[in-house]
């Protein structure tokens, strides 16, 4: 059954919309439904790959302090840095050469010395406390050669600090002895100042009292070789004496002086002497001094 407002209501014949000739009205057919399809690639896809630059001026970009290494370069690999640098590091070498106390001559060993301190050769050479780059080997041994009795001197420098003095010295054969003084007498004559006493030595004692004006003096030939034949001839005689009137001398152990004069010939000026010795002693004479300097001519003084 219809209810009453059914009834009233007209019915309507369906009216069938207008076709509206105006094409910019006209509205589209609802379209179908899109079902969603999925679709599968058998193709490799490319990959992506950053240049290494882009790469770099990424990580570049997240950094918040740059250096710059390239201004850097420049800067440390420029011909002036680098002479700056050099010279620095040379200032710096000199200066730890100056005050490094292993560069300064500490150790001097002395080789060859016998007669002559060692103390006084390296005085001498001007080593003592000198730094090894200011020392002078040649001059160092110049000043060592002229000390007396130094033949030569020899001077080497090892690293760091330590010289080698070498010295060859001239030996002496008898000593000297001159208003007080002492000297060393070397095979060519020449006395030398004694730093000290070397026993066994024959001992010359001048009777000349005036001291020695030259710093180099020169005993006569023929009175050294008559001085070291005397000894040779009559080893027990420690002690001559010389005189310039009356040569070579010795106190003969029997209570008198015995003079022989200078030269070679001791040998035979020993025979006469002994000869003369011999008559005195037979003839119970005791003479003050006996002198044979001329073998030829012997004579003798009483007390």
């Amino acid at each position: 059954m219809l209810s009453g407002k059914t009834m009233n209501r007209r019915i309507r014949p369906q009216q069938q919309p207008e076709r509206n000739s105006n094409p910019a009205r006209r509205t589209l057919r609802k379209q179908p439904r899109l079902r969603r399809t999925e679709t599968v690639s058998w193709l490799t896809q490319p990959r992506v790959v950053f240049p290494p630059t882009a790469e770099k001026r990424r990580r570049r970009n997240k950094r918040k302090f740059h250096i710059p290494w390239r201004s850097l370069a420049q800067v440390v690999t420029s011909s002036r840095w680098l002479s700056l640098a050099l010279l620095l590091v040379a200032a710096f070498a000199l200066y730890l050469v100056g005050v490094e106390e292993n560069f300064y001559l500490t150790a001097i060993p002395v080789d060859g010395a016998t007669s002559i301190p060692a103390y006084d050769v390296v005085e001498a050479s001007g080593l003592a406390g000198a730094h090894v780059f200011a020392v002078d080997p040649v001059e160092a041994a110049t000043a060592v050669g002229q000390l007396p009795g130094i033949i030569s001197a020899t001077v080497t420098l090892q690293w760091p600090n330590l010289a080698q003095i070498t010295i060859v010295e001239d030996t002496p054969i008898a000593i000297w002895e001159q208003a007080g003084r002492l000297y060393w007498i070397n095979q060519h004559g020449q006395l030398l100042p004694a730093r000290h006493d070397v026993a066994g030595l024959l001992h010359v004692h001048s009777e000349q009292d005036h001291q020695l004006e030259e710093e180099l003096f020169f005993v006569p030939q023929p009175v050294l070789d008559g001085a070291l034949q005397l000894r040779r001839l009559r080893p027990n005689i420690d002690r001559l004496y010389y005189n310039p009137s009356g040569g070579l001398s010795y106190q003969d152990g029997r209570g008198w002086r015995a003079y022989f004069g200078v030269g070679v010939d001791m040998h035979q000026k020993l025979v006469v002497y002994e000869q003369l010795v011999e008559e005195l002693q037979r003839r119970g004479v005791n003479p003050r001094y006996i002198s044979v300097s001329n073998q030829r001519k012997p004579y003798y003084a009483l007390n």
